[in-house]
């Protein structure tokens, strides 16, 4: 049975798009992502077609431009209603146009309107776009190709788009992937969540190579690379000449450098950790939350509050359509306090409905901060929020109160949900993918949280006296160590070649103020195509949109805006780029078919109103239904459902992992249909993030009840997970809050040991609790080194119970201790 969903016209006819190929350029940490979209309209009739797609959220889009024919425009960037009133004109006068703008809900997301293809017509659309790479935890630089636009979950009453998502096998066109790149340093390795062609080194040096993906490759994740070089950690300055053409004085005519750096601190401080602070964690517990996600996530928590040292204050929040605390305020951290905590944690489950951040942390942020306690905001969320703008201006609003460290989850996490909130908030963001341990990645930032914050921070030029520099980038708000500072300036003047300038980055770390320097050179590298101008662009562009949460009440920032955005040809939440086709004249004839398509994993659900619903079988659809084109008219039509209703008996194989997402919809259900009429000629193409409004109310309201009964059965279940977790989570689980570990039944177990091995092995004058807790350390020292930034900073606490102790036969202890495990650890490599 052929189903009118996903990409899939009313008349069951393919959908015009047929293949994606993308180039990546890497030139050390900055890409350049050149994408390609062909389309074919095999429709008898003129065609809009609608495309929702992803980007990174701090990617800087600077080129669109599209080929019907032999025929080629580049698109000019314009004042968003502007462009949006000449593409309208266009298609009223059956022209053809090319629309793309930004989301005002969110910068990653961007929708493209491909509009009055004639029957049978071809066109290629190209796309490109300058990043920066994120340094991972282990120094790898991040590429991430967005292939999944995940449901983002909209609060009732809110406007904003509505995606959905269909299997992969649903997905009919082709991707093709390759990646370039050169680096000054050699480049050690490429890795990737998908499989790839192997490494092709283009010189004996190794500073350039080539990588594609392997044949075969479903578009059904985000494509990630990781680049590995050798020395990644120098600081480097790259300046690139401006545009001759452009007006004197501007961005694009001056100079502009790129600074990048990375400050060294002393080992005494990044060995050292607090022993105050006030932990807030806020766990996003809603329905794409489930299986794995939510378990990882248990996990985590377990670790974190093991790992918290005595003396600080914690609390933990969850949140779905609704949010729950486990202490109605923060409590002083205790062994009693953890286990209730604890306790708790082990029932969470991911069925809090939809994903709504904006009121827990607005309930945080009331509570008063603690007198020494400095505050720090662990978030951890698969992203899947739609009101992202008002998340991080409420995150930079309470700035001077807390530090936010934010963790993305899974596949579509939004990078400008996850890296606004962490660089509004001076923390660190971190995202979770594929294969990647949870634990690990949160371990480093707790140990960022718990090194002491740097303070007083200021960038101070040393440049010719003919040279001056506005510097584009805000303030730098947070330093951590091994992380990378990006700073961009603009140089106005001239100087000669064999001049340098110095760029001083001072600030105070607990208590000692320090400073690294790096001298550049003012010459301008070769060939680098404005990237360098580009990426400033967008900084500067993106710190003057902040404004828009004060409603654009100063019109010269808006106005500066839309000036530097159409100067630089760079996207922005107030422009869109715009391409129109002339067609020598002539209208293109026939009415116009609308078609709404979410690129790559995620796409909207057309359905015809002669169209059985019995045809909706897939239950792994969540079927949202609207929006399709009535044909005479240009009305839009569509038909409301209710994904939640009714249902008990749809569930999918996996019911009791709590995932509603994956419910089908009851085939006996009745369904009204509802239409949006525009009032006026404009208004039928505010973009599609306005048009597709309020369609699943109902919706979301329903996420906080449905089907209680068939989640009873997980939290249940919950205690046989405990039972059969790997040995490192069931040692961690039996550790005190002090650090120490109980001579407990359950502990041999953990060591794969028996109660009278570990019994019969103590120094007979030994200490129960002081043989316990040597017993824990050798084991996680000598087999389990592997794991080691999960399990180091619980190891330290234990380390520090052991030396306060100042117990006898320690010694002894730790000789028997490594005889029994079969490990060879010395007494200092405990800190002991």
């Amino acid at each position: 049975m052929v189903r009118a969903c996903g990409l899939l016209t009313a008349q069951k006819e393919p959908v015009p798009l047929k293949s994606i190929e993308v180039e990546l350029e890497v030139r050390d940490h900055v890409a350049t992502v050149v994408s390609t979209l062909n389309y074919e309209n095999k429709e008898n009739k003129p065609l809009e077609a609608v495309v929702v797609f992803p980007l990174p959220g701090d990617a800087a889009v600077c080129h669109f431009s599209a080929k019907i024919g032999q025929t080629q425009i580049v698109a000019e960037v314009k004042e968003k209603q502007k462009a949006r009133e000449e593409y309208d004109d266009a298609l009223s006068s059956g022209q053809q146009a090319f629309l793309l703008e930004e989301s005002d809900q969110s910068p990653d997301i961007f929708s493209l309107s491909v509009g009055s293809l004639p029957p049978g017509e071809s066109a290629s659309i190209r796309l490109e776009y300058v990043t920066e790479l994120a340094v991972q935890a282990d120094d790898g630089l991040r590429f991430c190709l967005p292939a999944v636009l995940n449901p983002r979950y909209q609060p009732q009453g809110s406007e904003g788009v509505q995606v959905t998502s269909v299997p992969a096998s649903l997905v009919p066109y082709s991707l093709s992937f390759s990646a370039r790149v050169s680096s000054p340093r050699p480049i050690s390795k490429v890795e990737s969540n998908c499989s790839l062609d192997p490494l092709q080194d283009l010189n004996t040096d190794q500073t350039q190579a080539t990588v594609k993906l392997a044949a075969g490759h479903k578009f059904d994740r985000d494509v990630e690379l990781l680049i590995y070089y050798k020395d990644v950690h120098q600081p480097t300055a790259v300046v690139e000449a401006g545009q001759a053409s452009a007006e004197p004085g501007s961005l694009m005519a001056d100079s502009v450098v790129m600074v990048s750096l990375y400050p060294e601190f002393p080992q005494s401080v990044t060995s050292s950790v607090a022993s105050c602070g006030e932990f807030v964690l806020l766990m996003d517990r809603s329905g794409s939350m489930s299986n794995s996600r939510i378990s990882s996530a248990r996990d985590t928590l377990l670790l974190l509050l093991k790992s918290l040292p005595m003396g600080c204050y914690f609390n933990i929040y969850s949140f779905g359509s609704r949010y729950e605390h486990i202490f109605p305020k923060s409590v002083e951290y205790s062994q009693q306090t953890m286990e209730e905590a604890l306790n708790t944690v082990v029932q969470m489950e991911a069925n809090l409905g939809g994903t709504e951040m904006l009121q827990p942390l607005k309930h945080i942020y009331s509570q008063p901060c603690i007198p020494n306690q400095p505050r720090q905001l662990f978030v951890f969320t698969d992203g899947e929020v739609w009101d992202t703008k008002e998340v991080i201006d409420l995150v930079k609003r309470n700035s001077d109160s807390h530090r936010c460290f934010s963790f993305g989850i899974g596949e579509g996490a939004s990078s400008a949900l996850i890296n606004g909130m962490a660089k509004e908030g001076g923390g660190h963001a971190q995202f979770i993918t594929g294969t990647d341990r949870m634990q690990a990645k949160v371990m480093q930032s707790l140990r960022f949280a718990l090194q002491p914050a740097v303070v007083d921070i200021s960038v101070i030029w040393d440049l010719p006296k003919e040279v001056s520099v506005t510097v584009l980038s805000p303030p730098i708000t947070a330093l951590f160590p091994g992380q990378r500072s990006l700073i961009y300036a603009q140089l106005s003047g001239q100087s000669s070649e064999a001049a340098e300038g110095c760029v001083t980055v001072k600030y105070s770390l607990a208590g000692h103020p320090s400073e690294n320097q790096l001298h550049f050179s003012l010459r301008p590298a070769e060939d680098t195509g404005l990237t360098v101008h580009k990426l400033g662009a967008r900084t500067l562009i993106r710190s003057l949109e902040e404004g828009e949460h004060r409603g654009w009440q100063d019109t010269k920032v808006k106005e500066k805006v839309v000036q530097l955005s159409v100067q630089s040809g760079i996207s922005s939440s107030l422009t869109a780029f715009i391409a129109v086709f002339n067609n020598n004249g002539e209208a293109i004839q026939g009415p116009l078919l609308h078609k709404n398509i979410l690129k790559h994993d995620y796409v909207d659900c057309t359905l015809s109103p002669y169209q059985d619903y019995e045809d909706l079988q897939e239950p792994s659809l969540l079927t949202m239904g609207y929006m399709y084109a009535d044909q005479e008219s240009y009305d839009y039509v569509g038909c409301t459902l209710n994904p939640y209703q009714n249902c008990e008996g749809y569930m999918d194989a996996d019911q009791e992992s709590g995932d509603y997402m994956d419910c089908a919809l009851p085939l006996d259900q009745d369904y009204e249909t509802c239409s949006y009429k525009p009032r006026n000629k404009s208004d039928s193409k505010t973009g599609v993030f306005t048009q597709m409004k309020k369609i699943l109310s109902d919706f979301w309201k329903s996420c906080k009840t449905v089907a209680d009964g068939a989640l009873k059965s997980v939290s249940e279940a919950s205690v046989s997970e405990q039972q059969t977790r790997d040995p490192l989570l069931q040692l961690v689980s039996l550790q005190e809050a002090t650090g120490k570990w109980l001579l407990d039944p359950a502990l041999p177990t953990a060591l794969g040991k028996t109660n009278e091995e570990v019994e019969k092995s103590k120094p007979v004058l030994a200490n129960k609790e002081i043989w316990a807790t040597i017993l824990a350390l050798i084991w996680l020292h000598g087999l389990k080194m592997d794991s080691k930034n999960e399990w180091d900073l619980l190891a330290m606490k234990a380390a520090s119970w052991l030396r306060a102790q100042n117990a006898p036969w320690v010694t002894e202890c730790v000789e028997a201790a490594n005889l029994l495990l079969g490990c060879s650890v010395m007494k200092e490599a405990l800190g002991l």
